[in-house]
């Protein structure tokens, strides 16, 4: 019999263990990605630059984060730890680099926060018709950070709390694509919509895309619409069987994003045509949304969007608030973020401090201007690329002695996860070159003889490195850690066994 008087179990950190299941992580995962709202600003600017094969863009991109996929699949065997790039990478390649990772998620994190804050905000006017409110900077903002306030709470309150609300949120959201999906082809198939094109195998063929800079900047463009289901391990502490669970719900959470990316683009393309995608790269689902579904049912779309944001505002605060929690326990970060709620068992400050900055950070650069608030997004793919392709070659570095074991170790853990690295690094060094360029960027204008983006993401890790230096002098126990590789007797379920 149970002991129900001794309370919840916790993990080593105090979260509160065993609470989700391969659904909840799994919906985490597929709600941080944010589909709707990925899709509706991605979708009009791949289609201008890759034309009809924007659908096998979408299987490109793919590719490398299910490698990363299984990078973090492998990892959290060994070490089930809700800092999982930051623990993982600071086990095999050290404590510099470790940190490093882990800094790179936080501020990605921060930056996309303001951008799901300001599309939840406009969206929310633009679903009762308040056209005047919506364009307006002040009441778009105001409700943003009240939109952040009340996901901070949500996850404060419990990872419950959490799991909960992400399934109506997610599930509005993929009924709603689904539904546009259905329609759309129906349409195009038994009816005869104005500039409608039949579906074509051929869509689906990468050789067609004959310039390789056109190719190159597609997958970059999609690449970064399917980060954010590594928020299914960052709660790996909270998960049932928490060596196993969280990395088969990232996997997954990659498919069922392959899926939902592939099919609405083929509808939203074989119904409106490239031109009308590109024509309205903005948003692009509102606008097909209308002539779809009609009205009052367009509405369904914005509400998707709507949901979409608020879900992955939600989904955001949880990995960063892990992250900080787990490097604080490191000590790696201060000690304060360590704490846990004595009843909610949950990372109390760091959840608190994720909302408070996310906060600044939004309405300081709506003050500045907007333009830089754009600009700071198209600085995020740097981060996600950093710490996405560290976690690749952190994977084959710690399981180096088991590769030669298996060809399976071999593939999954050594050749899939370092490919998946090399895309990110060839993702960040593209990137790195186009945002150099001030034409890239929203606002046109040049700091410094480069574009702003390049400045933000740049100077972003720069300023980490500086807080690292603090960092060491102030604690350099965390920083005299040694390598680790699998099988070594560390803290943690290090993996000792075979794995096939």
């Amino acid at each position: 019999m149970v002991d129900v008087s001794a309370g919840p179990q916790t993990s080593d950190k105090g979260l509160r263990a065993g609470t989700l299941g391969l659904l909840s992580s799994t919906v985490i995962g597929v709600a941080s990605t944010a589909p709707g709202y990925s899709l509706a600003a991605v979708l009009g600017l791949v289609a201008a630059v890759v034309g009809l094969q924007s659908p096998v863009i979408m299987l490109l991109a793919f590719v490398p984060m299910l490698f990363i996929a299984a990078a973090y699949y492998y990892m959290d065997r060994a070490d089930p730890d809700c800092g999982t790039a930051f623990a993982w990478v600071t086990r095999a390649m050290g404590p510099w680099a470790g940190w490093m990772g882990g800094w790179a998620i936080i501020v990605a994190d921060i930056i996309v926060m303001a951008n799901l804050a300001q599309i939840a905000g406009k969206y929310s006017f633009l679903l009762i018709n308040a056209q005047g409110l919506a364009e307006n900077t002040f009441a778009v903002t105001t409700l943003g950070v009240l939109f952040i306030a009340a996901m901070t709470w949500i996850c404060y309150v419990g990872i419950e709390a959490s799991a909960r609300t992400q399934y109506f949120l997610l599930g509005a959201e993929i009924v709603t694509l689904v539904l546009f999906a259905v329609v759309a082809l129906v349409r195009v198939y038994f009816g005869d919509p104005e500039g409608a094109i039949t579906p074509q195998w051929s869509w689906l063929n990468p050789f067609a895309i004959s310039d390789s800079g056109a190719l190159a900047e597609g997958v970059l463009l999609a690449v970064f619409i399917y980060w954010g289901w590594d928020s299914t391990v960052t709660v790996n502490e909270e998960t049932r069987d928490s060596t196993i669970t969280p990395g088969k719900a990232a996997i997954l959470s990659t498919v069922v994003l392959l899926g939902i990316y592939v099919i609405v683009t083929i509808a939203a393309q074989a119904f409106g045509g490239v031109d009308q995608l590109v024509e309205n790269s903005d948003d692009v689902l509102s606008v097909l949304g209308t002539e779809v579904l009609g009205s009052p049912l367009d509405k369904l779309l914005i509400i998707a969007v709507l949901t979409s944001a608020a879900a992955s505002t939600q989904t955001t605060i949880l990995p960063t608030a892990r992250t900080s929690l787990s490097m604080a326990a490191w000590k790696a970060a201060p000690a304060r973020w360590a704490a846990i709620h004595p009843r909610y068992l949950t990372p109390s400050q760091s959840t608190i401090w994720m909302g408070i900055l996310s906060v600044a950070w939004y309405v300081g650069l709506t003050i500045v201007s907007e333009d830089i608030l754009f600009d700071s997004i198209a600085a995020l793919g740097l981060m996600i690329a950093f710490y996405y392709g560290l976690t690749g070659y952190a994977c084959a570095i710690y399981y180096r002695h088991e590769l030669t074991r298996s060809a399976k170790n071999l593939l999954f853990m050594g050749v899939a996860p370092v490919l998946g690295g090399l895309i990110l690094t060839w993702a960040f060094v593209q990137s790195c070159i186009d945002l150099l360029d001030p034409e890239n960027s929203e606002s046109g204008s040049s700091w410094l003889g480069v574009g702003p983006p390049f400045v933000i993401g740049i100077g972003f890790l720069l300023f980490g490195v500086v807080l690292m230096l603090i960092q060491w002098r102030v604690s350099p126990e965390f920083f005299r850690r040694k390598l680790v590789v699998a099988g070594d007797p560390v803290r943690g379920p290090a993996i000792t066994k075979e794995l096939d």
